[in-house]
């Protein structure tokens, strides 16, 4: 059973920084896009990096969040530097078979719970 948890969520004060991870069982990631999602109280999920053979990022995350992959952990990270109060929401991982990815969410096959990230000012 294909199955992503994350964690590393948490409250932390706008500048700071914390690590998200996606950890994946039941497939390997070596073959599967991984996209990291949020959702904000109200407003639609948004795409904030992906990772395959290629990574992309939003225009709002660029040069402050790093996404990478561990494959011998089956895991992949969303490092989240310079938090700003806007970051704050829900963050899901999502899966979907493909060699290249995109930041769009309809692309994506498989969902974690997701992990609560909220950035105080």
């Amino acid at each position: 059973q294909l199955q992503l948890v994350e964690s590393g969520g948490g409250l932390v004060q706008s500048g700071g920084s914390l690590r998200l991870s996606c950890a994946a069982s039941g497939f390997t990631l070596d073959y599967y896009a991984i996209g990291w999602f949020r959702q904000a109280p109200g407003k639609d999920r948004e795409g904030v990096a992906c990772i395959s053979s290629n990574t992309k990022y939003a225009d709002s995350v660029k040069g402050r969040f790093t996404i990478s992959r561990d494959n011998a952990k089956n895991t992949v990270y969303l490092q989240m530097n310079s938090l700003k109060p806007e970051d704050t929401g829900i963050y899901y991982c999502g899966a979907t078979l493909e060699a290249i990815c995109v930041i769009y969410r309809r692309v994506y096959a498989y969902w974690g719970q997701g992990t609560q990230v909220t950035v105080s000012s």
